[in-house]
Order: structure tokens, then C-alpha cells, then sequence
């Protein structure tokens, strides 16, 4: 048994033998259905194939979904479909985003005995004497403990995105991934090591040894339960469908009863716990953007458990963050 689907393209310059319509078996999936178009039009990455919902017009993301199951395509008995031009994995992009801060914290502590000596001159009227112990080339402890921690952190995020992330869909258009990648490397990669490492920063400014001051350990406390709880949760929904389902779940355990998204809010808990060590003005801004992005991440997870789960989910007042955001 099976059914058929009537194929409309989106492409302005069409899909080259698009057929009118195509057979699908009753548990093809969205990913089957491209693979069949891709077929069909000798498209050699089936992941190019983008297919639309025929009345929102938004794109079917989940490459799992079952096709019957998708009740505006079954209604109307058409998918709208488009070549979305050459496609990366999103494994890669998460990959090459994180990378860009292992790679410039590094770099700015290899360089510190001869980039700030050489720029100081030049900037001693708006920054403050340098540390002692930094001017020297020499990182103070509370310099020290900043490098590890962001690159613990980002060490982390590489190894998930191997070993525990899945996605439901493979791949995004190949240009998003400077888009993607600006953010982390311009902000918590670039400008954040030359700010943190510098002799004359609020990093360097801080007196006495690390966790010397009621903030470093604050801020070291939060870093550890921030990162461990968001290492949890990540944990927790990529176990939650079973290989071979394919129905969605409504998850439940650490941090969901208080929010939607509690991977993000620990994220943020991570990320002050850093702050209140660094005092960087850069990490805070960065932080503050991310919040954003990820609060619109949140807010449409929220509307789409709400839509697919209906009176068996328990709206959330709030996303990300309790009482907050």
C-alpha cells in the first residue's frame, strides 16, 4: 500500500524533471520523500531537496517525520518542494563555530609577551596600568583559570557535537556557515582572548590570587553546575527517542518543570559563572546576545510543543530563563 502526493516547486528556476506527482509507501518519511524527488531529478545530494508544508509554506525540518503524519500535506495531498543550492553537514558547522575560540585563546596567550608590550604605548591613555605580574608575560592565576575554563567549555562542546548531538535534519545551505560561525569567533574567540589576556584587563586588574575573592568561587561553583547540568540535559534528549522511533516526546527531568529549554539555561548559568571570573565586558556581551538568540530558539520549541501536544503539555511561562526571559 501507499498513497501519492502532488509536487509543486518552489525553485524559480525550477527542478529540472520534477515529476507532477510521486508514490510514497505509508511509512516514508520526509527524508525518503527527498530522496525520492532527488531521483527523480538526478540531484546527486538529496539534501539540496528542501520540502514545504503546503499551507504554512515553512519548511518540514525533521528528516524522521512520517509523511502521513503531517496533517496539512495529507489534507491538501501536495508538498511543496525546492533545490535549497549546495548544503553542509550541520555536525560540520557546529564543529567549525566552536572551533574558532580554541583556536584564538591559545593564540593570544602564546603571543601576550609580544602584542601587549608593543600596543600599550598606544592605548595607556584609556586603559589602566598594567598588573605587575601580567606585564611581566606571566598570566595571573585568575588569567590561568579563565583559559581553562573557556576551553573546557568548548572542548565540551566539540565532543558532543560528535559523540552525543543528533539532528533532524543532516545538512543547512553552505554559506550559513560564516553567518553561524562569525558570532563565536568574532565575540568569545577573538575579542574576548585579546581582551582577557591582556595585562591592562579587568581580568588582570583582579587583586590577589584566584578564588582568593567571594565571586571567584561563586563564579567557579556556577561554571561546574552550569556546565554539568547543560552536559545532563544534552545527554537526556538525545537518548530520548529510541532508535527507530520516530514520534516525538515531550520531555521531562532536569530543569524541564521550570522552563522549555533547560540546556539553555544552563548555558547562560555556565557562561556568569565565567563572567564573575573574567569581569569581561566582552563575555557579558556575548552572553547577552546569545540569551536572545536562544530565547527565540526557546520560545519556538515552546509554541511547538504546544501545537503538537496540545493539553498534554504544560505551557511554560517562561523559555530559558525562570521568571525572566
Amino acid at each position: 500500500m501507499g498513497f501519492t502526493l502532488k509536487v509543486t516547486s518552489r525553485s524559480s528556476k525550477g527542478l529540472k524533471g520534477l515529476p507532477p506527482t510521486i508514490e510514497l509507501s505509508d511509512d516514508a518519511t520526509i527524508e525518503d520523500t527527498k530522496k525520492v524527488i532527488a531521483r527523480a531529478t538526478r540531484t546527486s545530494d538529496f539534501n539540496r531537496i528542501g520540502i514545504f508544508d503546503p499551507v504554512s509554506k515553512k519548511t518540514i525540518k525533521d528528516r524522521n517525520a512520517v509523511v502521513r503524519q503531517q496533517e496539512p500535506v495529507m489534507k491538501h495531498g501536495e508538498i511543496i518542494v525546492k533545490d535549497l543550492g549546495p548544503q553542509i553537514s550541520w555536525r560540520l558547522v557546529y564543529l567549525v563555530e566552536y572551533l574558532g575560540p580554541l583556536l584564538f585563546h591559545p593564540f593570544f596567550v602564546s603571543v601576550r609577551h609580544h602584542l601587549y608590550p608593543a600596543v600599550y604605548p598606544y592605548l595607556k591613555g584609556v586603559v589602566p596600568a598594567p598588573n605587575v605580574t601580567a606585564a611581566t608575560g606571566t598570566l595571573t592565576t585568575t588569567q590561568t583559570a579563565a583559559f581553562y575554563m573557556i576551553m573546557a567549555h568548548f572542548i565540551k562542546r566539540e565532543l558532543e557535537v560528535l559523540f552525543v548531538h543528533k539532528f533532524s535534519a543532516n545538512t543547512m545551505p553552505a554559506a550559513f556557515i560564516v553567518r553561524n560561525s562569525a558570532f563565536y569567533w568574532a565575540l568569545a574567540g577573538f575579542l574576548g582572548a585579546l581582551e582577557i589576556y591582556a595585562p591592562f584587563s579587568p581580568t588582570a586588574a583582579r587583586e590577589g590570587e584566584f578564588l582568593s575573592s567571594p565571586l571567584d568561587i561563586v563564579g567557579l561553583a556556577l561554571y561546574v553546575f552550569g556546565e554539568l547540568c547543560n552536559a545532563n540535559v544534552h545527554w537526556y534528549l538525545s537518548s530520548l527517542r529510541k532508535p527507530g522511533e520516530t514520534a516525538r516526546k515531550i520531555p521531562r527531568g532536569l530543569g524541564f518543570s521550570l522552563v522549555t529549554c533547560p540546556n539553555y539555561m544552563f548555558e547562560i548559568i555556565a557562561w556568569i559563572g565565567i563572567i564573575l571570573v573574567t569581569r569581561s565586558p566582552t563575555l557579558s556581551v556575548f552572553i547577552v546576545i546569545g540569551s536572545y538568540f536562544m530565547y527565540t530558539w526557546g520560545w519556538g520549541k515552546e509554541k511547538a510543543y504546544r501545537k503538537e501536544f496540545g493539553d498534554k503539555y504544560k505551557k511554560k511561562r517562561s523559555v530559558i530563563l525562570p521568571g525572566l526571559l
